[in-house]
């Protein structure tokens, strides 16, 4: 079923074909000549290439390798079976052999990355390790000097070049082939909205592609009146309506929605309680980012804002 979804039906295979900074790619673009491929940790934010370019060394590089996802396996187990299974064999068709860990940064710190380290220099020989990461600063230090680091977030300056690139080589293509029709300004504002997660872009684009043509309706997100709406129930204290507003509006990028509630604050939130809304905001936004249940972290956010607030 992989097929169906754009994201992997179009997923570039060569690192050539993957839109990255171009610094970054020339990087892989170097390793790919030279043929070999060096211990790497991937960092940066989601959807802007990290797992696609490490499936792409492989493939250009021909190399075998296994992929792991850390957030559903991230236990010492992992690296007691999988792992160290997979690692201790030989490669028949190249020297070494690949271990892809997506989202590392969901290793046990205190078990699971330790026993890591000393798995990367027993099996140095006929293994690399890619590690992929949101937070590099969630990976052990032993790591990082063990690997070497390769950042693929990108200033503001660069986002412009890089988004007009992603549609003109990415985006306008796979639209192209699916047939869709399509209005350029549209998708230019959309890059903007989601812009660096292109994985987001493309997965939105599919989704509102059913009729065949691309619409305004893929730029509906988080109006001024739709959070004045959400601040009255805070104000009031109406937890249930505040329950029905989070469900109703569960299609919404949570980051859109924590930004969208931290502009507001200056309207609606008392100014002596405006710092404690910026860390309760603050620190349900980072929490989003490791909870599979998205809509009630940002229950909980709004609860206690509605509990700790005062209100003009």
């Amino acid at each position: 079923m992989n097929e169906f979804l754009w994201v992997e039906k179009y997923r570039p295979q060569k690192v050539d074909d993957i839109v990255l900074p171009p610094v970054l790619k020339k990087t892989f673009q170097e390793i790919v000549k030279s043929g070999e491929l060096p211990n790497m940790i991937f960092a940066g934010t989601a959807g802007l290439g990290k797992t696609t370019v490490a499936k792409a060394l492989c493939k250009e590089l021909e190399l075998d390798h296994i992929m792991i996802n850390a957030s559903e396996d991230g236990g010492i187990d992992v690296l007691r079976s999988k792992i160290k299974q997979y690692a201790s064999t030989i490669s028949m068709g190249s020297d070494y052999k690949v271990v892809i860990l997506d989202e590392a940064d969901y290793l046990n710190p205190q078990s699971t990355q330790p026993a890591l380290r000393g798995f990367i220099e027993e099996f140095s020989s006929n293994c690399r390790f890619i590690l992929t990461c949101n937070f590099k600063n969630r990976i052990i230090e032993p790591l990082h000097s063990r690997c070497s680091v390769h950042e693929f977030n990108t200033s503001k300056k660069e986002m412009a070049k890089l988004s007009m690139t992603f549609m003109k080589e990415r985006l306008i293509p796979i639209l192209k082939g699916e047939g869709i029709s399509y209005v350029e300004k549209i998708l230019a504002e959309l890059i903007i909205k989601h812009a660096p997660d292109w994985r987001r872009v493309i997965n939105e684009c599919q989704r509102y592609s059913a009729s065949g043509v691309i619409t305004p309706d893929i730029l509906v997100g988080l109006s001024d009146q739709n959070l004045a709406q959400v601040m009255t129930y805070l104000r009031q204290k109406d937890f249930k309506s505040v329950r029905s507003w989070v469900a109703n509006n569960s299609d919404l990028d949570s980051t859109v929605t924590f930004r969208g509630l931290y502009d507001s604050l200056n309207d609606h939130v008392a100014p002596q309680s405006i710092p404690n809304a910026v860390l309760i905001l603050a620190e349900y936004s980072y929490k989003s980012a490791f909870m599979a249940d998205k809509e009630l972290n940002l229950v909980a956010c709004l609860t206690e804002l509605m509990a700790n607030l005062s209100w003009k």
